[in-house]
């Protein structure tokens, strides 16, 4: 469920991936159900207060089964979050490989962008869409970009947008670790079509903003799903084939 928008208060956001031993495989089916289920019921009992969001990264990436996306204006959630989710019978079988911290923020250069659909929104509240995948990464710049002019800096960053602005099928969610964590960004892509994301980021290689970017991997493919959904293919539930 959405939270609702508290004027004035930025967010925390966390993006968490999780790997399962595969020996949690050979475990007798009617365990793995109940793991299933006692670790699906902690996710959804979060969702009653915070943006909880789950996705599955099976088949797309060999390091990471699921990932929870959690949205909430205290930070102590996401600590008990994860504290919750490691207690479970499940969660000693999981780990963590990836983790990323960070906030909500109004940008600078969105506001003060003055090309076509140049939007004037408030940034501190996140309202992800229904899109079918999530694109995340984690983003840090070059220290040269900071240094800068700003002027010359809004200028690159105008080109960006723009660029951004003719693929409106993908939904940019922008959020700020600085200080945080490792990252200085965390960008999630929503989208319906993949491969609208793919011609995007192509796009975006030449920008000159894009020459000032230190890392910006891993990235991640998740398919949107429930939390019962992501624990199933991680399961590797089986379709009934007939024949």
């Amino acid at each position: 469920m959405p939270l609702e928008p508290q004027p004035g208060r930025r967010q925390y956001v966390k993006f968490t991936f999780f790997k399962t031993d595969p020996a949690w495989r050979r475990l007798d089916p009617m365990e793995r159900d109940r793991h299933r289920a006692e670790f699906a019921a902690v996710v959804n009992n979060w969702a009653e207060d915070n943006l909880v969001r789950c996705y599955s990264t099976v088949g797309t990436r060999g390091d990471a089964d699921f990932m929870v996306w959690q949205v909430s204006y205290d930070l102590a959630d996401v600590q008990r979050m994860a504290s919750e989710l490691m207690g479970t019978e499940l969660g000693a079988w999981l780990g963590v490989p990836y983790s990323y911290l960070s906030m909500t923020k109004n940008s600078s250069y969105v506001e003060k962008y003055s090309g076509p659909a140049g939007d004037r929104f408030t940034r501190l509240s996140l309202a992800p869409g229904e899109h079918k995948y999530l694109f995340v990464y984690p983003l840090t710049k070059k220290r040269e970009w900071y240094g800068m002019p700003k002027e010359e800096r809004q200028e690159a960053m105008n080109q960006h947008i723009a660029i951004g602005h003719t693929f409106s099928s993908v939904k940019l969610n922008t959020t700020y670790s600085f200080g945080l964590d490792d990252q200085e960004f965390v960008l999630a892509f929503e989208t319906d079509e993949p491969g609208d994301f793919l011609d995007l980021v192509q796009e975006l290689r030449p920008s000159y903003s894009s020459a000032f970017t230190e890392t910006d991997v891993p990235i991640f493919t998740c398919v949107t799903t429930t939390a019962e959904g992501m624990l199933e293919t991680m399961a590797g539930v089986r379709r009934t084939v007939t024949a």
